[in-house]
């Protein structure tokens, strides 16, 4: 039997340990962690409900300064006055300016061409000719009838007298015993026929005056409501040359030069550069305050830098899509070399206090409508309920739930999810 292989002991070979323990250390390192935090979780949730980045929050002192209420935006230069010229009769438009002329009040900018108008004009004229005649040969008629009314009513007049006189003769020739009593009373009522006419030649003849003063008047209202009519048709025949209402400058041209135009089509509009104004848009929110009269700041334009004062000029009553319209004038001199659109930066001041309690305006003002915020105190923020006030563009007024001092979350509360302490870690 051979004895060279009795065992495996001369091929085994012993290797020396190895010194690499990192794992157990990485183990053992995990075992402790989880011991702490076993141990100080149960802590950490009996002082707050969660814990959030101090670098994902920004923080506001709150403190006494002033604060100022005002609507900041931009506006764009337009004219006070910028009149649109119409068409005031269908015709033939020819245009006699061009975009951006210089113009003075009265002059002719546009003529429009009616033959209609214009031949109805020069009947109604003929029709005024017409009356006119008819007018004097009325007041000719009436002097004539007027004179025989009165011719008629003297020799009424001068029968009745004639007869008053035979009748005194025919007395006296009675009474003297020369005449017969039958001609006195024949002489009394020729005297009683000749009254009787008198006093109907005196009827007559007021009554047919009468008569022709009417009919005199009637003929002069004829001739004026005629008149009338050719003084309207004469204003409507010079409107149809459309003239600058006033100085400034032609804006837009709405029509092509002779073209046919229907009754009320615009024509062109009229720029006022004399007196211009700022107008900007202005949410619904800050409108509510705004009023004609209130001061205000105008600045940009060719040098920067500048600034002027304004007012509000006035403030438009119509909402569209959650602003308001309003306008600036300058409340001095108006400067130079502005545009038509041309945009400048607007400031309104609508009030000024000088010591109010508050803090810089953030999105915590809008959370839960203003009505809590947290103050961050010992490294935690605390849920507080607080009241407003006024409210900036840059800072709040604080009326109730802060003091001066106080450390408020203006920005990023929305990561705390309402809670009502959460740990602020560094």
């Amino acid at each position: 039997m051979d004895t060279r292989f009795r065992d495996t002991s001369e091929q085994d070979r012993l290797l020396p340990p190895s010194r690499r323990r990192w794992p157990q250390w990485l183990a053992g390192g995990l075992v402790a962690a989880a011991l702490l935090a076993w141990w100080g979780l149960p802590r950490l949730h009996l002082s707050a409900q969660a814990a959030v980045s101090a670098a994902r929050l920004t923080l506001a002192t709150v403190d006494v300064a002033p604060l100022t209420r005002d609507v900041a935006g931009e506006g764009r230069v337009v004219a006070a006055q910028s009149p649109t010229l119409y068409a005031p009769t269908a015709g033939a438009a020819t245009l006699r300016v061009q975009a951006g002329d210089a113009v003075k009040k009265g002059q002719p900018l546009a003529q429009l061409e009616s033959p209609e108008l214009t031949n109805r004009l020069a009947q109604e004229r003929s029709n005024v000719d017409a009356l006119r005649a008819e007018l004097a040969r009325a007041e000719v008629e009436a002097r004539q009838q007027t004179a025989a009314l009165q011719s008629a009513y003297e020799n009424a007049r001068i029968d009745q007298q004639t007869a008053q006189n035979d009748l005194a003769r025919q007395t006296q020739a009675f009474e003297a015993g020369a005449t017969a009593r039958m001609q006195v009373e024949r002489a009394q009522d020729a005297l009683a026929k000749a009254r009787l006419a008198l006093d109907q030649a005196r009827d007559l003849r007021g009554l047919k005056t009468d008569s022709l003063k009417l009919d005199v008047q009637a003929k002069q209202s004829a001739l004026a409501r005629q008149q009338l009519l050719v003084a309207d048709l004469e204003r409507q025949v010079a409107e149809l040359q459309v003239r600058s209402p006033v100085d400034g400058q032609v804006g837009q041209l709405f029509i092509a030069d002779h073209s046919n135009v229907a009754r009320d089509a615009k024509l062109l509009s009229v720029i006022d550069l004399s007196a211009l104004e700022v107008q900007m848009q202005v949410a619904e929110s800050f409108a509510r305050e705004l009023q004609p009269g209130m001061p205000g700041e105008i600045s940009g334009g060719s040098a920067e830098g500048r600034r002027w004062a304004g007012q509000v000029s006035s403030v438009s009553p119509e909402v569209v899509n959650g602003e308001v319209a309003a306008r600036l004038r300058f409340a001095g001199a108006q400067p130079e070399q502005l545009r038509q659109n041309q945009r400048l930066s607007v400031r309104v001041l609508l009030d000024r206090r000088d010591k109010v309690l508050g803090l810089a305006r953030g999105s915590f003002v809008d959370e839960g409508g203003g009505s809590y915020a947290y103050v961050v105190r010992g490294g935690y923020a605390e849920k507080v309920a607080i009241k407003l006030g006024a409210r900036s563009l840059e800072r709040v007024e604080v009326l109730s739930g802060l003091s001066a001092g106080d450390r408020v979350v203006i920005s990023g509360s929305d990561n705390f999810k309402g809670a009502e302490r959460v740990l602020i870690a560094d």
